[in-house]
């Protein structure tokens, strides 16, 4: 029968002496195979911009360089789930996906071998304005880097309109729309200065849009020629519209117009003490009444005495 033989490891031996090392050479290598896959995950080193209704595409990197075939790559805003896209065991997954990104997302995976993906999203809506995280995830290690994207739109040209006469002058006032985020008004003279605005208004409309209103008096001692320029601060762009207002809009008081008012009240304040002093004698009349029908019986009586002298014949 053979048998096999056991090694005696008496702390004199060879292989005790060789036992710590190759422990060591073990856990060293351990260390290095979890080390070598490690990565980091850098994004862009600026502010993705883009333009209400275009696409967006956010880029994502592994470094070092490495495949990311088979690793997980999630992109996600808020929560880690629901996600905005999700790449898992080699293909792309939409059973997590949020319901306002279906249809509008797509992997772009040309380059993801070395570890480099992109995400383009299409139809850009006001909803996909602020940040988005990008994570990758291997056997042993996982990793995410944060992207921020910025959503901006160019709203309509600025409808200028004359609403009427006020103070003095006239009330002119600006409305544009359609613009993200939410824009800055102004108003402006013929040399491009900042004139003082009477009032400005900025609503959201029911797209996530916004609607910018401002008004403006123009006098006649002002300048009659404005521009309304609204500027989307994120794309430092503009859209201005310009009015000129004639000097016959204007409120004007001639000296015949102001004589003939002052006449006209005159003569109203004299009809008034007019009424007032015939209602004084009707008053006092009224007072006076009885005493005064008292005395005519006995007027009467000498006017008929004084009739029948002079009728009666002369002897």
């Amino acid at each position: 029968m053979m048998t096999g033989k056991v090694p005696s490891f008496s702390p004199g031996s060879t292989v005790s002496s060789a036992l710590p090392g190759y422990v060591a050479l073990c856990l060293t290598l351990q260390v290095h195979r979890l080390a070598s896959a490690q990565f980091t995950v850098t994004g862009p080193d600026h502010l993705i911009i883009t333009s209400l209704g275009g696409e967006a595409v956010l880029p994502c990197h592994l470094s070092p360089r490495m495949s990311a075939e088979n690793m997980e790559v999630r992109w996600f805003r808020s929560w880690f789930s629901p996600v905005v896209h999700l790449y898992r065991d080699g293909q792309d997954q939409y059973g997590e996906q949020m319901l306002e990104y279906r249809g509008r997302t797509e992997l772009l995976k040309d380059n993801i071998t070395n570890g480099s993906v992109f995400l383009r999203i299409r139809d850009i809506r006001p909803s996909d304005d602020g940040q988005y995280k990008c994570f990758f995830q291997s056997s042993v290690f996982y990793e995410a880097a944060l992207l921020e994207l910025q959503v901006a739109g160019l709203g309509s040209d600025p409808v200028i309109s004359v609403e009427g006469h006020q103070d003095g002058g006239i009330q002119v006032v600006c409305q544009s729309s359609r613009w993200y985020p939410a824009p800055e008004a102004q108003w402006r003279d013929h040399r491009g200065q900042l004139l003082p605005s009477a009032s400005e208004k900025i609503s959201l409309e029911a797209d996530g849009l916004f609607q910018t209103e401002i008004v403006i008096v123009i006098t006649e001692e002002s300048n009659q020629k404005v521009s309304c320029c609204v500027r989307n601060p994120r794309l430092n762009q503009e859209r201005e519209s310009t009015i000129y207002v004639a000097e016959l809009f204007f409120p004007r008081v001639h000296p015949s117009k102001v004589a003939l008012w002052v006449i006209l009240a005159v003569l109203m304040v004299l009809a008034i003490l007019m009424v007032l002093g015939g209602y004084c004698v009707w008053r006092r009349h009224r007072a006076t009444g009885p005493s005064t029908r008292s005395e005519l019986p006995e007027l009467n009586t000498l006017q008929i005495t004084s009739c029948r002298m002079l009728e009666s014949p002369v002897t």
